[in-house]
């Protein structure tokens, strides 16, 4: 990076942790820490619930998953606009009338304290998790600029953004929120225009999509009916409508920002302003890593994009090494020309060349991936989260490379923030608060928040040490609430839509239905959108069975 790189990049930090840090001063109570006094405006909570989801990972993950696996992870939020005014008719306004701080508080209303005790205690443990792996993407970024251990990277990052959190809780959050997403906007849309103005010359845009559809990377909508099939249309509307529905509904990081508006009709704006944004934006963010792919097309990419990883295998002297490279080279001058023809003619022949090509050099970077892993002793290798950042620092000119690496610690920091923050609510108001004295002042209670923000930081960065090992940081993410978010959810559905549902059935309903989710994953291919739906089903099912069989006590 140069010197103006830099600069652009140590504005944006300073400038946007001291904001946070200022905006945030006049707390006095819990209230004002956690909701924000529920005084912000429809047009700052939809930013922010918008920013909670946007992080690092979107940039960095959601690009490289479009890279090698196309448009597809689209269809995960086709659901996204019917989920918003579901919620908008039916949570959000028992949330808001019920003046609570969490969504777990209604339960323990609707139900009983185990019932909210554990749905909080497990959105504790997978939102934990999730955030460590939030954390981990912009850590990535500063250890391949700086050449610094992942460790060294992922400690300050989480603590320049635990700052301003501990000061100003969830009104540094929310308006921190609203700048950060438009540098955020600024950046997706600068990384798009690039990703078009790096194309070839001579290759039309129309032969542009000709190749990326050759290669099955323009296919978003699979009409496939196999559960075991990632991202089918189906799948994305059905098993990503009940993911929206808790993610939105039931998960505090969500609920936590709705809650701050000024009123009802505040909150269900700030949700449909997210219904009818979302989903172009991850279009465009996916376009992009489909242009980059394309581009690649033409420049011989790395055979391994982590510059560690390649760097070792530069250094390797062996017959094996030497034939892997020779193969790469080869099948990536044979894939270029064959692009070069689809690209000019369009014809159809020439896509099946294409393809053929495609199929020579995946197999081929493959083959390299397995020389290095067997010279290295290497028993798991993934650079998928490398593929993006890669292409910015290569690619990009300077000045920019400092507006999208801004952008990306713009989204981490919005992401981590808000998620910190409603994790320090839940520990505090369904845990702390209950078992703390009654007498103690409110400077004691925001204290101890504060300390709860710091500590869940902290957790945080433990995960995000280990995240790197996963594979794709965006399927991570997905992959961690999903094995949580659809049991929740039918929690959540036996108290709106049954009258006879009790705190017995609702808890032990929520066992079975983790439990079940837990084979599903480990015993079989359903893929794990479809999860969800699973969780959701056994838990109302079994909720509602068991609370016929076992009545509550005040029912006798």
């Amino acid at each position: 990076m140069s010197t103006l790189d830099w600069t652009v990049l140590a504005v944006y930090l300073v400038s946007i942790v001291s904001f946070g840090y200022w905006v945030g001063r006049g707390n006095r109570r819990i209230d004002d820490f956690f909701l924000a006094g529920r005084s912000m405006p429809w047009w700052a909570v939809g930013l922010s619930v918008m920013a909670t989801q946007i992080s690092a990972i979107t940039l960095i993950g959601t690009t490289s998953q479009a890279y090698n696996d196309g448009m597809r992870f689209l269809v995960v939020y086709f659901a996204l606009p019917f989920a918003m005014v579901i919620l908008c008719v039916t949570l959000v306004p028992f949330f808001y009338r019920a003046q609570v701080f969490t969504a777990y508080e209604y339960l323990e209303r609707r139900f009983d304290l185990k019932t909210r005790t554990l749905t909080s205690f497990l959105f504790l443990m997978q939102r934990g998790m999730s955030t460590g792996v939030t954390l981990y993407a912009p850590s990535l970024v500063l250890s391949t600029l700086f050449g610094l251990p992942e460790t060294l990277t992922v400690l300050v990052m989480g603590g320049s953004t635990i700052i301003y959190v501990m000061k100003g809780g969830n009104k540094s959050v929310i308006w921190t929120d609203v700048v950060q997403m438009a540098v955020v906007w600024t950046g997706i849309f600068t990384c798009f225009f690039m990703a078009i103005h790096n194309l070839p010359e001579h290759v039309s845009f129309r032969g542009v999509l000709a190749i990326a559809q050759a290669s099955g990377r323009l296919n978003a909508e699979n009409l496939d009916t196999s559960l075991e099939t990632p991202y089918t249309l189906w799948s994305g509307l059905i098993g990503g409508l009940f993911l929206m529905l808790s993610y939105f509904g039931c998960d505090q990081s969500q609920v936590q920002r709705y809650l701050s508006g000024s009123s009802l009709t505040q909150s269900r704006l700030s949700l449909l302003f997210n219904a009818f944004l979302k989903v172009p934006m991850q279009f465009i963010i996916l376009l992009t890593g489909v242009l980059v792919f394309v581009f690649f097309n033409f420049h011989e990419p790395p055979a391994l994009f982590n510059s560690d990883a390649r760097a070792t295998f530069a250094a390797l002297n062996s017959p094996e090494k030497t034939q892997a490279e020779a193969r790469y080279s080869a099948a990536f001058e044979a894939r270029r020309n064959a692009a070069l023809e689809l690209g000019a003619t369009r014809e159809r022949a020439a896509a099946d060349r294409y393809r053929a090509a495609q199929a020579e050099f995946a197999e081929a970077r493959t083959n390299v991936t397995r020389v290095y892993k067997d010279a290295t002793h290497t028993t798991a290798y993934n650079d998928i989260n490398y593929i993006f950042l890669h292409y910015v620092l290569t690619q990009v000119p300077h000045g920019v490379i400092g507006l999208i690496i801004a952008v990306i610690f713009a989204a981490a920091m919005s992401a981590l923030s808000g998620e910190l923050n409603s994790l320090a609510s839940a520990t505090m108001i369904d845990f702390v608060r209950r078992f703390r004295r009654a007498d103690r002042a409110d400077t004691y209670d925001l204290l101890l928040s504060r300390l709860i923000t710091a500590f869940w930081g902290g957790f945080a960065c433990l995960v995000a040490l280990q995240a790197g090992k996963l594979g794709s940081a965006i399927e991570v993410v997905n992959r961690f609430g999903s094995y949580f978010y659809g049991s929740i959810l039918g929690v959540f559905m036996l108290a709106i839509l049954t009258k006879r549902a009790n705190g017995t059935g609702a808890t032990l309903g929520l066992f079975i239905g983790m439990g079940i989710v837990g084979l599903v994953a480990s015993f079989t291919k359903v893929h794990f959108l479809w999860w969800n739906v699973v969780g959701t089903v056994a838990v109302f099912v079994c909720g509602y069975l068991i609370s016929l069989a076992v009545p509550s006590p005040s029912k006798g």
